[in-house]
């Protein structure tokens, strides 16, 4: 009995050397987002950080959960065919939730509101609404809700881009005649560029933003939600539109 307690003593104080270096590694979380929408989502020219309303928040409903996150920049087409794929862990990038989308992912709780709106250059005057853009060429980013929006424009062409700022680009540069894109995002280009664009007619549709999660991970949809639930009772929500939006027309 004795030599068998020894050797009970001996196997402890083994555990004890071992426990300090041998502490679980903490996997982290893989948010993928398409920094290019801002002031949601962007690269800070001066950082070279990833910033925007939707960093912040991601950042603070990790904390409320508990996990540690990592985000990667990616384009809009790798985020939705990789969270289809469960590539990554979640994403957030001021994504609409829908019918189709939902198929491929998991979607939390609403945390915002959007809906599209038609950009044009300052001196355009032909351009009124949505409506007018039959026989104009209207561009937006490939794949979002606004590309399907100008598609069921009878009578307008859709050119589309990878990126949101290029079609953008190619409206101050005379390029295409509008750009239909999310309110919040068109409200921060004409913000920037407030001599050379501006919005025209109203907000036609109505969207719920949620982040999308891994369809085979409803335990880490569960974390998030609760964590978002928290940051939304806590008004976080109404303070990062102060922060991000306070210059914007929302």
């Amino acid at each position: 009995m004795k030599k068998l307690f020894g050797y009970a003593l001996i196997g402890l104080a083994l555990v004890s050397l071992v426990l300090p270096g041998c502490t679980p590694k903490t996997t982290k979380v893989v948010i993928a987002t398409d920094a290019t929408w801002y002031p949601f989502e962007y690269v800070d020219e001066q950082t070279k950080k990833i910033v925007g309303f939707d960093i912040d928040l991601m950042t603070a409903i990790a904390e409320k959960a508990g996990i540690e996150i990592e985000i990667k920049d990616v384009s809009w087409d790798a985020l939705l065919a990789g969270m289809a794929q469960c590539h990554y862990d979640a994403a957030i990038s001021s994504i609409s939730i829908t019918e189709d989308r939902s198929k491929d992912m998991l979607f939390s709780d609403p945390y915002f509101h959007v809906g599209q709106i038609v950009v044009v250059r300052w001196e355009n005057t032909d351009i009124t609404d949505r409506y007018a853009l039959s026989g104009k060429v209207a561009g937006t980013q490939i794949g979002t809700t606004g590309a399907f929006a100008i598609e069921e424009i009878e009578g307008a062409t859709l050119k589309t881009y990878d990126d949101i700022g290029l079609a953008f680009q190619d409206l101050l540069n005379g390029q295409i005649d509008a750009v239909v894109t999310d309110n919040p995002l068109a409200y921060g280009y004409v913000g920037r560029n407030p001599d050379k664009l501006k919005t025209v007619g109203e907000v036609f549709t109505s969207e719920e933003i949620g982040i999308a999660v891994c369809k085979d991970n409803p335990d880490l949809l569960e974390k998030i939600n609760d964590g978002l639930a928290a940051v939304i009772a806590e008004g976080l929500i109404e303070e990062l539109i102060d922060k991000w939006f306070a210059q914007e027309q929302i």
